[in-house]
C-alpha cells in the first residue's frame, strides 16, 4: 500500500520521473508557462511552488540594507536555499531570475504562486492537458 507516500508515480520509474519533473519546473520558471497533462501539471505545480517559498526565505533586495552578523547569517541563508532550489533547477540563469524576479514579484503572497488552468483533451490519446503558469 502507498499510505503516506508524496506524489504521483505517472507510471514512471523514479529516476526517470525526477528528471522530468526537474525539467519541468526548470522550464516553466524560465518560460513562466508549460503545457502538459493535468497530472504532470498538479505535480509540478508542488514542485515550483516549493522552489518559489526557497528563494522568498531571503529576498535580493533585503541583503543590501544589512552589515556585519547580520549579513553573513543572511548570506548563509541564501546559500543553503540556492542549494535546495538546485536540486528541482537545472539551468544557473533561471536560479538568478527565481532569487531575484521571483522573489520580489511574490514576496507579499503566502502561497499559491502557480496556476492549473484546463484546457480539455489532447486529440490523440484523450489526455486530459492543462496549461501551467507562474
Amino acid at each position: 500500500m502507498r499510505h503516506l507516500k508524496g506524489g504521483k508515480r505517472l507510471g514512471l520509474d523514479s529516476s526517470h520521473r525526477k528528471a522530468m519533473l526537474r525539467n519541468m519546473v526548470t522550464s516553466l520558471l524560465e518560460h513562466g508557462r508549460i503545457r502538459t497533462t493535468e497530472t504532470r501539471a498538479k505535480e509540478v505545480r508542488r514542485l515550483a511552488d516549493r522552489v518559489i517559498t526557497l528563494s522568498k526565505r531571503v529576498p535580493h533586495a533585503s541583503l543590501a540594507s544589512l552589515s556585519g552578523d547580520a549579513l553573513d547569517e543572511a548570506n548563509a541563508r541564501r546559500v543553503h536555499a540556492v542549494r535546495m532550489a538546485r536540486r528541482w533547477v537545472d539551468d544557473r540563469v533561471v536560479l538568478e531570475k527565481i532569487f531575484s524576479e521571483y522573489s520580489d514579484r511574490y514576496a507579499q503572497r503566502p502561497g499559491g504562486y502557480t496556476r492549473v488552468l484546463k484546457l480539455g483533451r489532447r486529440p490523440g490519446d484523450l489526455a486530459a492537458m492543462a496549461l501551467v503558469g507562474t
